[in-house]
């Protein structure tokens, strides 16, 4: 007798289908890691990091491989992988980094739609442009403000404003007359240097450099500003970064400008009456004050620029970015508006200072050679502070 073969009921075909499916191709998990190499090395960073890219991760059943940077090399360590061949795809860069990778043609262009850069905060937006091009977004954003010892300055007797540096100056002097140091200076201090001279270029309408990109050092109001700084400074203390928030946070100087990671360390310190509090200007002027911020970019040789365009976005948005600078006081603020809005973010004291001074603070020029430029503009402040130049 003839035997005929039962058709295979159409759910079990079908599943067989979607079985031999997937495993032809390239599967979710066959796909190779999104290397991204960060600046965020200390341990606490580096657990707020791995929560948001666990996310990241979960959500698009991919893996995102980290490598940790430090700022001392870390340049150095992407300029050599790029120059071997085997950048990573996905890079964090400074502020002033940007236009020196852009302009050596390592870097892959980005979406500029309003709907992409239009959501961040407008003077964060140019350092991740070259030539009209976006190259990197904006991620993170932070500033510097003043900090004030309350108790050096009541001590002074000085009763008056600190709204511009001809009151900063005369209160300085002040606390200078008690025997207190007034006025915390950075002297020989690379790459730290002139983010304490160029907001008081700015504040008191200077620049460093022309629209051309010409180096305008000698202009009169940067002139005024280099001797406003070197006044202020022999009022005081001139020393390192590292070591002038040392000797706010021991209770030894009257004036600061420094960061938000002091604010940590200014919570375990007691018995010290301090504030934070914007930047003075001038009497014809608001004052300015220097914003550095954290990008990212893709590498133009990345082999998967749709997940790693994916992985910028994630990252860069206000709901991320939130919750990495929660977690990391440090990191600032998002550089997303609506990130920069969020309550949670000025919760701790000073940190709503700091978020008011954004709004009226600036970024390095865009400029491929800054390094070079900064380097000169810091020799000339140490000069003047030595007695050198005038």
């Amino acid at each position: 007798m003839r035997r005929s073969i039962a058709p295979l009921p159409l759910t079990i075909f079908f599943l067989g289908f979607l079985l031999l499916s997937s495993c032809g191709g390239e599967s979710e998990t066959a796909r190779p890691p999104l290397r991204f190499w960060h600046f965020w090395s200390e341990p606490g960073q580096k657990r707020a990091l791995l929560d948001v890219v666990k996310a990241f991760e979960k959500k698009h059943g991919c893996t995102v491989e980290l490598t940790e940077l430090t700022w001392n090399d870390g340049k150095e360590k992407l300029q050599l992988a790029f120059n071997s061949g085997a950048p990573p795809d996905v890079i964090e860069l400074g502020s002033d980094w940007v236009p020196q990778f852009a302009a050596g043609g390592v870097l892959e262009k980005l979406p500029t739609q309003q709907t992409d850069l239009g959501r961040f905060l407008r003077m964060s937006v140019p350092a991740g442009m070259w030539n009209g091009v976006a190259y990197a977004w904006p991620w993170t954003v932070d500033t510097r403000v003043l900090y004030v010892n309350k108790g050096l300055l009541a001590s002074s007797g000085w009763e008056g404003s600190l709204s511009t540096y001809d009151d900063l100056l005369a209160a300085a002097r002040a606390v200078q007359g008690t025997g207190a140091y007034g006025f915390a200076a950075n002297g020989a201090d690379a790459h730290r240097l002139y983010k304490k001279i160029l907001p008081m270029i700015w504040s008191y309408g200077g620049d460093v450099v022309d629209a051309q990109g010409r180096p305008t050092f000698a202009r009169p109001e940067n002139v005024v500003a280099l001797t406003r700084y070197a006044e202020l400074a022999r009022t005081g203390l001139i020393e390192t970064q590292r070591q002038l928030d040392a000797a706010f946070l021991q209770g030894r100087v009257a004036f600061w400008p420094s960061g938000s990671w002091l604010l940590t360390k200014l919570e375990k310190t007691q018995n010290l009456d301090w504030d934070a509090v914007v930047m003075p200007g001038t009497a014809t002027g608001e004052g300015m004050s220097f914003a550095g911020g954290e990008y990212l970019a893709i590498s133009a040789s990345c082999q998967q620029k749709v997940l790693a365009r994916e992985f910028l976005r994630y990252m860069t948005s206000a709901e991320t970015a939130v919750t990495f600078c929660s977690a990391v006081d440090e990191a600032g603020f998002p550089a997303d508006t609506v990130g920069l809005r969020n309550e949670q973010l000025v919760k701790k004291r000073g940190k709503a200072t700091f978020a008011r001074q954004l709004l009226t603070s600036r970024m390095t020029p865009v400029h491929p050679k800054w390094l070079e430029l900064e380097a000169l503009l810091e020799d000339a402040v140490v000069k003047v502070l030595l007695g050198e130049a005038r």
